[in-house]
C-alpha cells in the first residue's frame, strides 16, 4: 500500500527559515551595486585611450587572427561567430557593433571594416541593415594602423573569458583613434560623447605636442580647427564655446544641414544633415508643420537617398514660396539644425577622466611612447638573440672541417651539442643552432653570407638602444610614423565651419508668425475670444454663459499683446497670436484657467497694445468711489514680464480697469444707493506712482456707501444716462432708479 505523502505548508516553511538579517542600503550598495557600475564603465560603455570600447576590440582582434586583414571577404556570420570566443554577449550586439564600423554604414570618417552589402545608414533609424547572413566583411588596410606592433609585444594580453585564448588589452594605435573616431556610450553615473576629429589635422596637433610638450590650447585650436564628421554639414563656429570643449572636455556646439536650391523644379534640396540627426524626425516634424499650417509653403517633402547619395531629402515649394522663409523655419523646428554635445569622458589605465582635447593628446602620447618602447624592446631582444646565434657560426668558420670532425667522431648525439661549445668556446645555444644546419649548408659561401648581418645586426641594435635611451629619438619615430599616416590615409575635411557670428539669428516667433485681422472678445465671466474677420458673418452673435456680458470688444490684427487687469490688482501679457482663433458660436478660453490665476482671482479689464506708449494711461475705479490714473510708462521694464503684480494699491476693493488712448473717455458710475454719474476720464488727475490711492471721485451720502459699476461701454447701457453727466469731481452723482440697464 503506498504511503500517503505528507502536506507541507508554508507556515511550516517558514519555521524552517534562518531568521533575515538586516543589510544597510550603504552596504548594499558597496557590495552589490557598486561592482555593477564599474564593470559598465570599464569593460562596456566608456572607451580607453586607443579609442575602442572592449566590443570593438574584441571584435577586431577576432577579424585580425581570420587573417582578414589580407583574405578576400567572408561571411558577417562567420566572424560574429568567431568574436563570440571573446565576447560572450550575444550574437545581435556583436553585429550592430560590426555594423557601426563599416564602411557601408558611413558613421566613421575612416571606416575599419570594408564591406558589401546593405549596412544601413548612419542617418537614418528605418534603414535597416540586411541580416549577418547576407553580408561580408573584411578589414580595411587602414586597420593596419591599429595592429602595428601588437606581435611585438606592444600591449599586455589576458585570458578570454574561459581561459582558452588571449586577446588584447588595447591595440597599439599609431595614431590617436581616441579623437579621430566618434565614440557615445552611456555607462553608470557617467557617459562619453565624443565627437570625431579630421585625421590630418589630429596627426599635426600631436606633432606639434610631441615638439612642444608645452603647447597652449590656443596653439592647439590653430591647428585642430573643430570636429569633423563623416556625415559633413557644417559647424556654427563659437571661439569661446569652442575653447570650452577644447580645455575642458565637455559643451556642445551648433550644426546645421547644407541644402541647394534647384531653380528648375523649385524645390530645396537636403545634401548634408547634422551628424546627431536623422532623416525621419526630420520628415515627421516637417509633415506635423505642413499639417497645422506652420510650413504652408511646402506642398511635399520626401526622401530622395539614391545610390549616388547626392540627396538626402527634398522639399516641393509652392509657386509663390520663398526658399530662404522656407530653410529659415526648417532650421529653427526642425533637426536640420542641431547641436552636438561633448563629454569627452574616457579611461586611462582603467580609471575614467575627463579631459579635454590637449590632455587627451598628452595621454595618448604617453601611450604609444609605452607601447613603441615595448616594441622596440621587443625587436632588440630578438636581433641580439639573432647576434648571438650568428656570432657563434662565425666561430666555426675559422675551421669547418673541425666542426664536422667532432660531429662525425661523437659516439653518442647527446654530446654532440657539449663537444662544440667546448671546441669553439661557444654556449650551449649557439653550438645547437650550429648542430641544427643541415649538412648542404656547411659550406664557406653559406657561413660567409650569414656572418655578414652580424655588423647589420651590430648597427640596428645599437639604433635601437640609442633611441631607447633617448626620448627625443622615441618621439621622432612617433612623428615620423605620423606623417606616414597623415600621407596615406589623409582626407581633406567634410564638414564646414562658418563663424556664428556671421550667421542671421532667426527667432522662431518671428519666421512662425502670421499676421491676419480678428476681433477680440472678452466678457465678463471671464472668457476670450480670437475670431478672424473673414470668419466673422453678418448677424453672428455671441455665445455667452446665462448672466455673462461683453466687457471688451475691438477690431485689430495677431500682432500684439493682449493685457488683463485682475481685481488682485496684477497684469498678465499675452501674445495674440498666442491664442487660438474661434468662433463666435464657441464660449472661448476661459483666461484664469489659461493663465494660471488664483483660485478667487477675476479679470476685470482687458486691452491690446502693440507697445508700452508713456502718453496712454490706465484708469482704475475702486469700490470705495475713488480712482486712479497711471501712464503706462509706469510699467515699464526692462524685459517683458508675462505677470506684473501690484500695479495699483489694494486699499480698497478693484471693480473696473480702462485704457486711455490719446482722448479722453466716458466712464460711468453707479453706486448701491441708485446714484449714478457720467464723467470724462481726463477729469482723474494723473498719478506717476501706480500704488497711490487715487483721488475721489463719488462721494455717498451715508459713510456705508459703495460703487457697484463702472464701465466705458456706455452704448450698452440701453439706457440715456447723459443727465447723470458731471464735469467736476468729486460728486454725489444724480439719481437714477428709474433708469433700466441691459445688464
Amino acid at each position: 500500500m503506498a504511503k500517503k505523502k505528507k502536506t507541507v505548508s508554508i507556515d511550516d516553511l517558514k519555521k524552517n527559515e534562518a531568521p533575515a538579517t538586516p543589510q544597510p542600503i550603504t552596504e548594499t550598495l558597496e557590495k552589490n551595486y557598486m561592482p555593477y557600475a564599474m564593470s559598465v564603465i570599464v569593460s562596456r560603455a566608456i572607451p580607453e585611450i586607443d579609442g575602442f570600447k572592449p566590443s570593438h576590440r574584441k571584435l577586431l582582434y577576432t577579424m585580425y587572427k581570420m587573417g582578414l586583414m589580407t583574405q578576400q571577404k567572408t561571411k558577417s556570420a562567420n566572424i560574429v561567430g568567431q568574436t563570440m570566443r571573446l565576447n560572450p554577449h550575444g550574437d545581435a550586439s556583436i553585429y550592430e557593433t560590426m555594423v557601426r564600423l563599416t564602411r557601408g554604414n558611413g558613421a566613421l570618417l575612416h571606416p575599419f571594416i570594408d564591406s558589401k552589402g546593405s549596412f544601413g545608414k548612419q542617418y537614418s533609424r528605418d534603414m535597416a541593415y540586411a541580416a549577418s547572413r547576407y553580408t561580408e566583411a573584411k578589414l580595411d588596410p587602414f586597420c593596419a594602423e591599429l595592429f602595428e606592433g601588437i606581435d611585438k609585444d606592444a600591449v599586455d594580453f589576458v585570458p578570454n573569458y574561459d581561459n582558452t585564448s588571449e586577446e588584447p588589452t588595447l591595440l597599439p594605435t599609431t595614431f590617436p583613434n581616441i579623437l579621430v573616431s566618434p565614440n557615445l556610450g552611456i555607462a553608470v553615473g557617467m557617459a562619453c560623447s565624443i565627437c570625431s576629429f579630421n585625421l590630418s589635422e589630429i596627426c599635426d596637433g600631436t606633432i606639434a605636442l610631441l615638439k612642444n610638450p608645452k603647447a597652449t590650447v590656443e596653439r592647439i585650436m590653430e591647428i585642430i580647427k573643430a570636429p569633423d564628421f563623416s556625415g559633413g554639414a557644417t559647424i556654427l563656429y563659437d571661439y569661446e564655446q569652442m575653447k570650452k570643449i577644447y580645455t575642458t572636455g565637455i559643451g556642445s556646439f551648433k550644426m546645421q544641414a547644407k541644402y541647394a536650391y534647384d531653380k528648375k523644379n523649385h524645390s530645396i534640396d537636403i545634401l548634408e544633415i547634422p551628424y546627431s540627426s536623422c532623416i525621419e524626425a526630420i520628415i515627421k516634424k516637417s509633415v506635423e508643420m505642413i499639417k497645422s499650417g506652420k510650413l504652408r509653403e511646402v506642398s511635399d517633402v520626401r526622401d530622395s537617398i539614391d545610390i549616388s547619395s547626392s540627396r538626402l531629402l527634398t522639399f516641393e515649394l509652392k509657386k509663390d514660396a520663398d526658399p530662404e522663409i522656407v530653410i529659415k523655419k526648417l532650421m529653427a523646428a526642425t533637426e536640420l539644425e542641431n547641436n552636438f554635445d561633448c563629454n569627452f569622458n574616457i579611461l586611462v589605465e582603467g580609471r575614467p577622466m575627463l579631459l579635454g582635447v590637449r590632455e587627451i593628446l598628452l595621454e595618448w602620447i604617453k601611450f604609444r611612447t609605452g607601447c613603441l618602447t615595448r616594441e622596440l624592446n621587443f625587436t632588440l631582444n630578438k636581433k641580439e638573440e639573432k647576434l648571438h646565434l650568428l656570432l657563434g657560426l662565425a666561430a666555426i668558420l675559422l675551421d669547418i672541417d673541425k666542426a664536422i670532425k667532432i660531429i662525425r667522431n661523437t659516439a653518442d648525439e647527446k654530446d654532440v651539442v657539449p663537444n662544440l661549445a667546448a671546441a669553439f668556446n661557444i654556449s650551449t645555444i649557439q653550438a645547437e643552432y650550429v648542430a641544427d644546419i643541415k649538412l648542404r649548408n656547411l659550406n664557406s659561401q653559406y657561413i660567409l653570407n650569414r656572418v655578414k648581418e652580424i655588423e647589420e645586426l651590430r648597427a640596428d641594435i645599437a639604433d635601437i638602444q640609442d633611441k631607447l635611451r633617448d626620448e627625443l629619438k622615441l618621439k621622432s619615430v612617433i612623428i615620423d610614423q605620423l606623417k606616414e599616416i597623415k600621407k596615406k590615409y589623409g582626407k581633406p575635411r567634410l564638414t564646414d565651419i562658418i563663424d556664428k557670428r556671421t550667421v542671421e539669428v532667426v527667432k522662431k516667433d518671428e519666421i512662425f508668425f502670421e499676421n491676419y485681422n480678428c476681433r477680440l472678445v472678452m466678457s465678463k465671466g471671464g472668457y476670450f475670444k480670437k475670431i478672424s474677420l473673414q470668419g466673422m458673418r453678418s448677424g453672428d452673435e455671441q455665445k455667452l454663459k446665462e448672466g455673462d456680458f461683453v466687457i471688451y470688444e475691438e477690431d485689430t490684427d495677431n500682432r500684439g499683446d493682449v493685457i488683463f487687469i485682475t481685481d488682485k490688482c496684477q497684469m498678465y501679457r499675452v501674445k495674440v497670436a498666442d491664442f487660438d482663433l474661434s468662433k463666435p458660436s464657441q464660449m472661448g478660453e476661459y483666461i484664469p484657467a489659461k493663465l494660471g490665476m488664483e483660485s478667487d482671482e477675476h479679470v476685470i479689464a482687458c486691452q491690446m497694445i502693440y507697445d508700452l506708449i508713456p502718453e496712454h494711461h490706465l484708469i482704475y475705479i475702486f469700490e470705495n468711489g475713488k480712482g486712479l490714473r497711471v501712464p503706462m510708462s509706469a510699467y515699464e521694464s526692462k524685459s517683458k514680464r508675462k505677470k506684473l503684480t501690484g500695479i495699483c494699491s489694494s486699499s480698497s476693493p478693484l471693480i473696473a480697469a480702462f485704457y486711455e488712448k490719446e482722448k479722453p473717455i466716458q466712464i460711468f458710475l453707479r453706486s448701491d444707493m441708485g446714484r449714478g454719474m457720467l464723467i470724462k476720464s481726463d477729469l482723474i488727475p494723473e498719478k506717476v506712482t501706480r500704488t497711490s490711492s487715487g483721488v475721489q471721485i463719488m462721494q455717498f451720502p451715508k459713510k456705508n456707501g459703495k460703487l457697484e459699476l463702472a464701465t466705458d461701454r456706455i452704448a450698452s447701457l440701453g439706457a440715456d444716462v447723459s443727465k447723470c453727466k458731471k464735469t467736476a469731481i468729486p460728486s454725489t452723482g444724480s439719481i437714477i432708479n428709474q433708469i433700466s440697464f441691459n445688464f
